[in-house]
């Protein structure tokens, strides 16, 4: 009896079902997080989350109404300009203007899908294979696997609390080398919290001014920062830079509009318009509707955001507060965004409910078993033996949440 004739797909040489290009990139963290907590709430469990991103507000009524409006526009039933509204280019370019003090030109803004869409864009645009870019650690988790899915290498220079979490100069300079072509440079920050003062982003923009370096800047969170803490924007304290810099920036954080997906970037027109070709074959234009809730966002008052800002301010005082109340645990006080990211390496080892974990990775996971909080491990950022934890959310679930983790690791 002849042997079976093995199909073309067996006789083949093993072969990837995936690029080593995508298959190398990790789900976001914070995404996946968020998703276990809200699956173990859909399943009846009372799981606080401290893992998303974004504020706990509805978006303000004016913007939501301005969408409702566009959705009755025939001319937003159809295709616009890749790029974005003509009208939110110039809203945008107005409102960068009134927030930092940095003059650029409509033909200066990108709009696109979210603030990862302008990440992502802006990287493919500056990098060849091998290009490196120097992060500061911790950092968000999209920052790197944007830099590697453009060919680029990113090179970490870590940061701790003793620090406040702010790179020096001569951090930067010491990972910089003849393939760095970028630093990423983002205050305030996503998870810290950290927003460098005026002096150093002006040493740090000259440094890079110096060196011939590019930088990208990400403001997501300009407009979120407490006490006595004030955000610069690098290419207005040091207008030299402005042709080798790239500003992101988008609606989701300050007007509560994370799923709205409207983000943005700013830069010299050539890298603009290189950009703009890439997306016109990605994406196309952002939706009209959402685009025009945005134009809404950023022409209109910032009252809404003051008041958002200052249940930020009152929740970050408590959490901190609460947070350094456990013995292990050293939480410096977050001067922006709304993010605490305290270190745990004082709880690493000790004995917790018959276990010891060895690492930030199984403390989060003892905390959403035990305590049933869910938090983001240290290992998502870059830094190894802290947490992040986002504080936007309620008060009464802020403060259940953390006493949870004080009864658990007391």
């Amino acid at each position: 009896m002849s042997a079976a004739i093995p199909s073309p797909a067996e006789s083949a040489p093993t072969a990837r079902r995936v690029s080593t290009r995508v298959g190398a990139i990790s789900e976001s963290a914070t995404l996946a997080v968020d998703a276990k907590a809200k699956a173990l709430r859909a399943a009846g469990r009372p799981v606080v989350g401290f893992g998303a991103g974004e504020p706990d507000f509805p978006t303000p009524d004016y913007i939501v109404e301005a969408a409702v409006a566009a959705c009755r526009e025939p001319r937003f039933h159809r295709y616009t300009p890749a790029g974005g509204l003509p009208e939110l280019r110039e809203a945008v370019a107005a409102k960068t203007l009134r927030d930092s003090g940095y003059r650029v030109e409509p033909a200066q803004v990108l709009i696109t899908n979210g603030g990862k869409q302008a990440i992502y864009e802006a990287f493919a645009a500056l990098l060849d294979p091998g290009d490196e870019v120097i992060v500061p650690a911790p950092y968000w988790t999209t920052y790197p696997e944007s830099i590697r899915l453009a060919g680029g290498v990113p090179v970490e220079v870590v940061t701790d609390e003793t620090t406040g979490y702010l790179a020096s100069v001569e951090q930067l300079e010491a990972a910089r080398t003849e393939r760095t072509k970028v630093l990423l440079f983002v205050s305030p920050s996503n998870p810290t919290g950290a927003v460098y003062p005026r002096e150093q982003v002006e040493a740090i923009g000259r440094w890079a001014v110096e060196h011939g370096l590019w930088v990208l800047t990400d403001e997501i969170y300009e407009h979120l920062v407490y006490g006595d803490a004030r955000f610069s924007s690098m290419p207005e304290a040091v207008p030299e830079l402005a042709e080798r810099c790239v500003v992101v920036n988008g609606v989701a954080k300050t007007y509560a509009m994370t799923g709205w997906r409207v983000g943005w970037l700013i830069g010299p027109k050539d890298v603009v318009k290189a950009a703009a070709n890439l997306q016109s074959h990605a994406t196309s234009n952002v939706s009209n509707v959402a685009q025009a809730a945005a134009l809404s966002a950023v022409t209109g008052d910032l009252e809404a955001v003051a008041a958002m800002r200052e249940a930020f301010d009152r929740r970050r005082r408590t959490i901190v507060r609460m947070l350094n109340e456990i013995d292990g645990v050293t939480c410096p006080e977050p001067e922006g965004a709304f993010y605490a990211y305290p270190s745990v390496r004082g709880l690493l080892g000790r004995e917790i409910r018959g276990r010891r974990p060895a690492t930030s990775m199984e403390l989060a996971g003892l905390l959403l078993e035990e305590a049933e909080v869910a938090v983001v491990p240290g290992e998502a950022f870059g830094t190894e033996g802290y947490l992040r934890l986002s504080y936007a959310l309620g008060d009464d679930d802020l403060v259940e949440g953390v006493s949870r983790m004080q009864k658990l690791l007391g």
